[in-house]
């Protein structure tokens, strides 16, 4: 019995040592130890729908569907955009790996014509999605030092992807987060395009007989007015109340399991696209000549 009481004290390590912390100044510090070891999985899963979340966006859709890289090498796509991130997630945006992740990261977006509104969009997907997801699915939830470290982690990416009208404050990027989904989510058959790719590539992962029954559990986890933006069927409540139990069930389990020792982000193991290694430069789709 005390040996389990001593275990569920050192759990909440992390969370103490978070608490410690300032948002403002330590956000790099804390946005590291929730992506790599607090939640990894959870951030991770957020992402991939923060990224959903973007393709129900005519105007992003029609960009991505255009360049062909989601038919064509959607899991190269993928792991070129998750290692991206993760690089300067890891390392902070300063730490020399972090900086020739976003310079990279840029040099890519600089080949398109892409609106200040929505890359200010897919940035507050980033800071929102993973603490909706946590606040449903987490095996504890973010406290306040976590949440606002991961609006000015985000905010500080923003500037060095020189993202004008940032707003100053977590409430009111998250207001313009909801207000942007509002007037900006509608059907197109870009989005569905897009969409499909993305789904199919997540079903890849499982095996070949396995994805027929996958596909709607995926829809589980998109709420209606991205289905609607994609052109995807509404899953059963049987099937939503089911999947959404499943995760709760986990993040309950998860708390009776000792902390992590060792990071786990994803950037340390290898990527199916790159089983041998990266370099950070050859990420993303070749430059046409």
């Amino acid at each position: 019995m005390e040996q389990k009481i001593e275990m569920h004290f050192y759990r909440y390590d992390n969370l103490r040592r978070i608490q410690q912390l300032d948002p403002i100044q330590d956000h790099c510090q804390i946005y590291h130890l929730m992506l790599g070891y607090e939640f990894p999985w959870d951030v991770t899963r957020a992402h991939e729908i923060a990224l959903m979340k973007t393709y129900c966006v005519p105007s992003i859709s029609k960009l991505l569907d255009k360049t062909g890289e989601f038919h064509k090498r959607p899991q190269k796509r993928y792991d070129d955009t998750a290692i991206i991130v993760v690089e300067f997630c890891k390392w902070g945006y300063d730490s020399e790996r972090g900086r020739e992740a976003i310079q990279h990261m840029n040099a890519i977006h600089s080949r398109f014509k892409i609106d200040n509104a929505d890359f200010l969009y897919v940035l507050s997907t980033f800071i929102y999605e993973p603490i909706r997801w946590n606040a449903r699915f987490g095996w504890r939830l973010m406290c306040e030092q976590e949440r606002l470290a991961s609006f000015y982690f985000w905010r500080e990416v923003g500037k060095r992807m020189h993202i004008e009208n940032i707003p100053e404050t977590y409430e009111e990027l998250e207001q313009y987060n909801l207000d942007y989904e509002r007037s900006h989510f509608q059907y197109s058959d870009t989005n569905r395009r897009v969409g499909e790719a993305t789904r199919d590539l997540f079903l890849s992962w499982f095996p070949k007989w396995m994805e027929s029954p996958l596909k709607p559990v995926v829809y589980t986890l998109l709420d209606d007015r991205m289905l609607d933006a994609f052109g995807f069927e509404h899953p059963s409540q049987l099937l939503c109340w089911g999947v959404e139990t499943t995760l709760k069930l986990r993040g309950h389990v998860l708390r009776f399991l000792p902390p992590r020792k060792q990071p786990n982000f994803f950037i340390d193991s290898p990527t199916r696209s790159y089983p041998s290694g990266y370099e950070i430069a050859n990420l993303g789709p070749a430059e046409k000549s």
